[in-house]
Order: structure tokens, then C-alpha cells, then sequence
């Protein structure tokens, strides 16, 4: 449970004022100072350990914070509270603290992998891309990392390739004669319909495909009747283009079970 900041500020004002009365005690029957605290890894061990996330962000904080805290304590602060403010859903503080992780070390495989699902989350394909790409070749053998960067690139390349006819309808706007199809054309979100539904309705016929002839010639006169439905009634009082094609692409996906 995070602790309030009230709370939070008393209780480190109260170990502040014992150490430093232990300190002064110390000095007074001459014996060495205690370890410093705040540089000792347990106790951030030990809130990671638990799965106690805001106590993991508060203790390791002043670990990483602490100038005389070893590399290697630093890089396992960060990396536990990167957890723990992902368990928070704080995403830009955890790419932070990976960050900060990975210029400590950059030879981290897992940190990489970790940090390029972040920029995934964020939506950040680009970076999530390299982070993937960076683990890859720094662990070929990575479970994991592999495998996302080619889902990745295969996501980029289906992206890349719906930009690239983002806009155009299945047919050519260059030789349409049918006021219907002037109409496609000219609205970029009636296109993409216009193709979607032919798409799936490709789909869907390969699909039936020497399995059930007849159900695949059913397909096909149920898509040249909606052209035949389209191309008569648009234009008419009442006839919504956008409605009668969403319909039509719920008939399609629902007659194949997508």
C-alpha cells in the first residue's frame, strides 16, 4: 500500500533523527560510525521480494539516489522500482529508470527486450522495434526477443502495406462510370470499406473453397446481389450508403465465423 506523503515524510524525518543520534553516539565512545543506510541493498531487496510496489519505488529510491551506492546495487535499484512502476502502470517513469539501467550497462538483453515491450504498450512501434532488434543481437538465443521483433516487423509491413492503399476502393476510381462508385471515391472511409468488404468476401469464398461448393457459390450471389441492392437504390430517399455497406460486411465476417 503506498504510504501517503504526510506519512511517508514522518516516518523519514524519525529514521533520520536515530541515525543520526546512533551517529553521535558512536562518536562519543570513539567507535567507527555505522554503514550508511541508505546505501545498504537489503531493504530494497526485500520490498521488490514482496511484490510491495510502493515501498519498492520509496527504498530503492534512495538507493539509486545515494552517491556512494555501487553500479551494481544502483542498476538492481532501478531495475526493482522499473517493476514496481510498471506494476503501476507508469510506464514513462519505468522507460526512465530502463534508461538509466541501460547506460549503466548496455549489454543487457532482458533490459532491452523489457524496455522495447514499454514502447510497444506506448504505441512507439519504431522504438520498440530497436529495443527487440538490440536484445536479438545481444542474446540470439533471447526466448523472447526474437520472436517480437519479427511479429513486430510483420505488424510494420500489414501497417505499411494498409497505408499504401489507404483511401482506394477495390475498384479503379479512374474508370467509374456508377454514381454509387463516384460516391466511394470520393470518401476516403467509404473506400476503405468498400475494399474491406471485398477483402473479407475474397477471404471467406477461399475459404469455402473445396470444402463446401455450395456454400461458396451462395457467397458470391449474395455479394453480387448487394452490388445490385447498392447500385439501384443509391441516390434514393433513405438509402444510407455507409449503413448498407457496414451491414453488409457484418453479413460477410458473420458468415464465416471471424
Amino acid at each position: 500500500m503506498r504510504l501517503r506523503p504526510a506519512v511517508l515524510i514522518r516516518k523519514v524525518a524519525v529514521a533520520l533523527v536515530l541515525a543520526t543520534a546512533s551517529l553521535h553516539g558512536a562518536f562519543a565512545t570513539g567507535a567507527r560510525p555505522p554503514a550508511d543506510p541508505l546505501i545498504d541493498p537489503a531493504p530494497c531487496v526485500a520490498a521488490a521480494a514482496a511484490d510491495d510496489a510502493g515501498r519498492t519505488i520509496a527504498v530503492c529510491g534512495g538507493l539509486i539516489d545515494h552517491a556512494k551506492t555501487a553500479k551494481a546495487d544502483r542498476i538492481k535499484a532501478l531495475i526493482a522500482r522499473a517493476g514496481a512502476y510498471q506494476r503501476q502502470d507508469l510506464i514513462d517513469r519505468a522507460i526512465g529508470d530502463y534508461d538509466a539501467v541501460l547506460r549503466l550497462d548496455p549489454a543487457l538483453a532482458d533490459i532491452f527486450n523489457t524496455r522495447g515491450e514499454l514502447w510497444r504498450k506506448k504505441g512507439d512501434r519504431g522504438r520498440a522495434l530497436a529495443d527487440f532488434a538490440a536484445a536479438a543481437r545481444l542474446n540470439p538465443d533471447h526466448p523472447t526477443a526474437k520472436a517480437s521483433h519479427r511479429a513486430l516487423a510483420q505488424e510494420l509491413e500489414r501497417l505499411g502495406a494498409q497505408m499504401a492503399v489507404a483511401g482506394r476502393p477495390s475498384f479503379n476510381c479512374a474508370t467509374s462510370r456508377l454514381p454509387v462508385e463516384k460516391a466511394i471515391c470520393a470518401n476516403p472511409e467509404l473506400a476503405d470499406l468498400d475494399r474491406e468488404i471485398n477483402d473479407m468476401h475474397i477471404i471467406v469464398v477461399r475459404e469455402a473453397k473445396g470444402v463446401h461448393a455450395h456454400m461458396k457459390r451462395a457467397l458470391q450471389r449474395d455479394q453480387a446481389a448487394f452490388l445490385v441492392r447498392r447500385n439501384a437504390e443509391f441516390g434514393r430517399p433513405g438509402y444510407d450508403l455507409h449503413k448498407a455497406m457496414k451491414a453488409r460486411l457484418r453479413q460477410i465476417v458473420g458468415a464465416d465465423g471471424f
